[in-house]
């Protein structure tokens, strides 16, 4: 029961913390009824941070054993879902209908951007599901390298390390620029249901760990150290195409005429009234950024050092899956939004998502 109700336990201990621990209130890019701009409360490192010495601390002193997640990982999954499904539910069907039908509702959501505590620093759902996913998901991580050491002491995996290493650089520098994602693409087109909510306290934690899940209990497959620092470049390309593009969105946004990092000034369409930005990472092509969240995934498949296995291909497969439809259904958006503008911008920048093939 303790492992079915960890996630539960986990989710207060984050709310509470996103509530009293030090927060920048800011301004997002989504507007509310009112017409102004929805402010979110911004500490997820600090939360974080929070978290990872109160679980240390615990194993530390043998209050809880180091792999506890990883022993109770089937019964952490049932109870996330659980979870997931409870939250779904409690969201979806405390609000007016949307006209599509209940199992649309239920799966894509009822509210679009539902906040509590509205003032100058809310809880926004969207933020708190996200950081509740990052945090569950570091802990499950270092939950399960921690497996690995323990029935490989003699010679665990460099690959382990790798793996988690870079993984806890997604999520810390995930956390650390979490104003940059109040711009993208979640927070403006998407509602708070079953994919959002279950997603986050489910299937990000749980399945983003797919190939650590597959492989803590395998011995090092001896990949040569040449090859682990191939897949680090292989990962930080992608982070770099990532977020150097979402940077560089929210510089736009934020400072029309200032240039990423100094150095990149913006080049852009307009139509007189509303404008587009086509340069830089945005040239390469219209959503250079989910290449970029293909490429780490990838790199993170292959740092485990088990090529042949199918099991750390199901993260990278994930997010293919997931981006070419959005893709699709963004593209559509925004000609329907832009009109001839987008058009024009399609012009140039001809390709969706793989510069050169796609």
């Amino acid at each position: 029961m303790l492992g079915f109700f960890a996630p539960w336990l986990v989710a207060v201990v984050v709310l509470v913390l996103h509530l009293v621990v030090p927060a920048r209130a800011v301004k997002g890019y989504v507007r509310g009824a009112d017409g102004e701009p929805l402010r979110y409360r911004l500490n997820g490192l600090r939360v974080l941070a929070v978290v990872l010495a109160a679980a240390w601390s615990l194993a530390r002193f043998g209050l809880i054993p180091w792999d506890f997640l990883w022993t109770h990982r089937w019964e952490g999954l049932a109870g996330a879902c659980t979870l997931g499904l409870v939250f779904t539910l409690a969201i979806v069907l405390t609000a007016p209908p949307t006209g599509r039908g209940l199992l649309a509702d239920l799966f894509l959501g009822r509210r679009e951007n539902p906040q509590l505590w509205v003032g100058r620093s809310p809880v926004d759902a969207k933020m708190f599901l996200y950081l509740f996913g990052a945090v569950q998901l570091e802990l499950n991580l270092g939950s399960f390298a921690a497996h690995h050491v323990l029935a490989h002491p003699d010679a665990a995996s460099p690959g382990v390390f790798l793996y988690v290493a870079l993984f806890s650089f997604f999520l810390c520098e995930y956390l650390f620029f979490e104003e940059v994602h109040l711009y993208t693409y979640d927070f403006f087109a998407e509602r708070v249901g079953f994919k959002l909510g279950w997603g986050c306290l489910t299937f990000y934690p749980y399945f983003y760990s797919v190939g650590l899940w597959s492989t803590a209990d395998l011995p090092n497959p001896g990949t040569p150290a040449p090859l682990l620092a191939l897949f680090a470049v292989v990962f930080f390309s992608g982070w770099m195409l990532s977020r150097g593009a979402n940077l560089q969105k929210f510089v736009f946004k934020t400072r029309p005429g200032a240039k990423l990092l100094g150095v990149l000034a913006p080049v852009t369409i307009t139509d007189g009234e509303r404008t587009l930005l086509c340069g830089g990472f945005w040239s390469l092509s219209r959503h250079i950024n989910y290449l970029g969240e293909i490429l780490m995934a990838v790199g993170l498949a292959l740092a485990l050092g088990w090529p042949l296995s199918p099991w750390p291909w199901l993260y990278p497969l994930y997010y293919v899956a997931l981006l070419f439809p959005r893709q699709a259904d963004d593209d559509r958006r925004c000609a329907t939004k832009y009109g001839a503008l987008w058009d024009e911008y399609r012009r140039r920048v001809r390709w969706r998502i793989v510069p050169g093939l796609y």
